[in-house]
């Protein structure tokens, strides 16, 4: 057993001077070390964090903000964080921001355009940079929001700025071309919220795709993206007399299965259902769901480098809060692949006063 007495010190936390002395280097190169390891050289950053692992050294980070101007903080912004296609965006990018010794502040505007400009507001003095992810505020307010925090968009296009986005367009194109192939051609999609960039994108080729197939596609929506607002469509899809649906999304795809299941109505022998995202959800209802494979944590491990490649390129003086439009920040635009996952919700068209639509 050990006693501690009343007159024993406590052990004194290493200082930057112990690790500029253990490893042989000047202060300076310590600081770099931990503050821009791009500007030290490897082998000299291997033997300078080794020194620091072994005195048990972790550097003061409202010291090193003082400095360097960064704050080493990092905001990300979610349109919904109890939508399932968020959580793995959320832990990719804490990670990669971990792993670039960076801390994430996580904020949701439950779809509301008001509460997400007040929260970049907000976030803007706190952090080096914002991740918007799903943005619903229009592309002028989110240029004016980037002049004063660097932001990396997520599921967006916006011209002129950084932006890291899932094809969701080829992955539309596909659904409807599977569903063709099963010989459907009376077609409904459910549009989901009102400004989405993701929905207009998903339209614009699913109704490419329906007309090249000879199909009659019928939009319903603007919709609430959730299972409810799947749901409350069932008796409009059961009405349309349409065979097959491609929702905005795996919740919406549920929420339908659900609401036309109650209607009498079977999937997929009465009607398809696809869904877009590839949430862990869709393969754990019955039928499982078909639906667009999204690489979420591709994107949200994209929008850090991305947001932090920003940070080391910019001028000293442009870093961080604050940063102007000057800043040599990236414009840099990337589009993730999405792909068609095949489940058990989508089948052949029903015979002629089989479909259950009264068609």
């Amino acid at each position: 057993m050990t006693v501690t007495t009343l007159d024993e010190e406590p052990a004194v936390p290493a200082t930057i001077r112990d690790v500029a002395r253990a490893s042989g280097v000047h202060i300076s190169t310590v600081s770099r070390t931990f503050s821009a390891p791009h500007l030290v050289n490897p082998e000299t950053r291997v033997r300078v964090l080794a020194c620091a692992e072994d005195l048990g050294y972790r550097p003061n980070r409202a010291a090193r903000a003082l400095i360097t101007g960064r704050t080493h903080n990092i905001g990300l912004i979610v349109a919904d964080i109890a939508n399932p296609f968020f959580p793995p965006l959320i832990k990719a990018a804490e990670g990669q921001a971990r792993h670039r010794d960076y801390h994430v502040f996580v904020a949701d505007t439950n779809e509301d355009q008001a509460a997400e400009e007040e929260l970049v507001h907000a976030l803007a003095k706190q952090v080096d940079g914002v991740l918007l992810c799903s943005p619903r505020m229009s592309n002028s307010l989110i240029e004016q929001v980037s002049r004063e925090v660097p932001v990396v968009v997520i599921n967006r296009q916006v011209a002129g700025l950084p932006c890291v986005m899932m094809d969701v367009g080829q992955g539309a194109r596909l659904a409807i071309e599977h569903l063709l192939g099963l010989g459907h051609r009376r077609i409904a999609l459910l549009g989901g919220p009102r400004g989405s960039w993701t929905n207009r994108e998903i339209r614009r080729a699913a109704v490419a795709a329906a007309r090249a197939g000879g199909a009659e596609l019928t939009v319903l929506g603007p919709n609430h993206p959730t299972e409810t607002g799947g749901g409350a469509v069932a008796d409009q899809v059961r009405r349309s007399g349409v065979t097959a649906v491609l929702a905005y999304n795996d919740l919406m795809a549920i929420g339908l299965i659900e609401g036309l299941d109650a209607l009498g109505l079977r999937v997929p022998q009465d009607v398809s259902v696809v869904g877009v995202d590839d949430i862990a959800l869709s393969r754990l209802t019955r039928p499982k769901l078909t639906t667009v494979a999204t690489p979420t944590a591709a994107a949200g491990r994209t929008a850090v480098d991305m947001l932090l490649q920003h940070d080391s390129d910019a001028p000293r003086g442009a870093r961080g809060r604050g940063a102007s439009a000057g800043d040599h920040r990236t414009t840099a635009q990337v589009m993730l692949q999405t792909e068609l996952v095949v489940r058990d919700s989508t089948g052949p068209v029903p015979p002629p006063g089989r479909d259950g639509t009264g068609a």
